[in-house]
């Protein structure tokens, strides 16, 4: 039920623009993480600001077990060559289908992306939040 509510919050974030280290708690723009952040609280869970810190929570969730509302982690080229946790430079929500909401610089908004190769490439875990 999280999920579901989790997703609609998030799906009423569509288009908004990508702002780096945008403020927690408001919706004129997003990072990835203060998206992530304010989608679950909106829906009663606190979650850490940054992708880092998100990771640390919830339940890890192989790749071929991910559902919806789950949260998915990726490195990024400026955190790739880091070690542990400190690779972790991006968070989306998975939707489903093959698809997650995300925001980032590339697309410079909150967007619907499919799970790419290239994603796959990058990919670096998942957590399911309760």
């Amino acid at each position: 039920m999280l999920a579901h509510h989790v997703i609609q919050t998030g799906l009423q974030q569509l288009g908004k623009p990508y702002v780096f280290n945008a403020s927690p708690f408001q919706t004129d723009s997003f990072d990835c993480s203060s998206f992530i952040q304010y989608i679950f609280r909106v829906n009663g869970r606190i979650l850490p600001r940054n992708s880092r810190q998100q990771f640390l929570i919830g339940k890890p969730i192989p790749f071929q077990k991910i559902k919806k509302g789950d949260l998915l982690f990726f490195t990024t080229k400026s955190r790739k060559h880091k070690r542990g946790i400190a690779r972790i430079g991006h968070v989306a929500l998975y939707l489903g289908n093959g698809k997650m909401l995300h925001t980032y610089p590339k697309g410079r908004k909150v967007t619907i992306s499919p799970l790419s190769p290239y994603w796959r490439k990058v990919w670096m875990g998942a957590k399911r939040i309760h």
